[in-house]
């Protein structure tokens, strides 16, 4: 059975580094993988989304539309636009936060309100929290997307100690401990 995991957010979040733990971690448990990165204007807070396919045989790294079994979502709006994407009986993982995209930034459109309300009445299985505070309590801002991996570990059957040797493998040593704090929190979240 393959697992088709959406990874989606803004340029600058660090969602391709929690791709590239989360398809070590799938390898690491010896299944196969594909990863597709689409990266947009990432450098310009452009959207940045990378397909994350892994089990016994794959063989295509693209993820159809209403696919998905998780999406995991670096920023609010973001996960409103590829909820599409996720099967109907599929879980959500949301940060709750607001980054503007360009056209709200000049002008021409405007950040809707209700972008939560939006994804719970669309998803019966969500998740929603702010990674950034968490991450912000662990000591850097910067580790939101691991916040985030945490939480997403807590609905896969991989155990932890494969999480945190990849990520140890993965994450500069001045900025592991910080890290794996922010994994911890993230795997607390789940259980609010």
């Amino acid at each position: 059975m393959v697992k088709n995991i959406l990874i989606v957010g803004v340029g600058g979040q660090g969602t391709i580094l929690a791709s590239r733990i989360l398809s070590q971690v799938a390898l690491s448990t010896g299944q196969d993988v594909k990863v597709s990165e689409i990266h947009g204007m990432s450098q310009r807070g452009g959207s940045v989304v990378t397909q994350v396919r892994f089990g016994d045989k794959v063989y295509s790294p693209i993820i159809e539309p209403g696919t998905a079994d998780m999406i995991m979502a670096f920023e609010k709006l973001e996960a409103l636009r590829w909820l599409h994407w996720l099967k109907e009986d599929g879980q959500i993982i949301v940060n709750d936060q607001k980054m503007n995209p360009m056209p709200v930034v000049t002008g021409v459109a405007k950040y809707p309100d209700d972008v939560l309300e939006q994804i719970r009445s669309k998803c019966k299985n969500v998740l929603i929290f702010d990674a950034l505070h968490a991450a912000r309590d662990c000591g850097s801002d910067k580790a939101a997307n691991v916040v985030l991996l945490g939480a997403l570990s807590k609905y896969m059957n991989i155990d932890r100690e494969t999480w945190i040797t990849v990520i140890t493998k993965l994450v500069p040593q001045k900025f592991l401990q910080v890290n794996l704090d922010a994994f911890a929190a993230g795997e607390a979240l789940t259980e609010k």
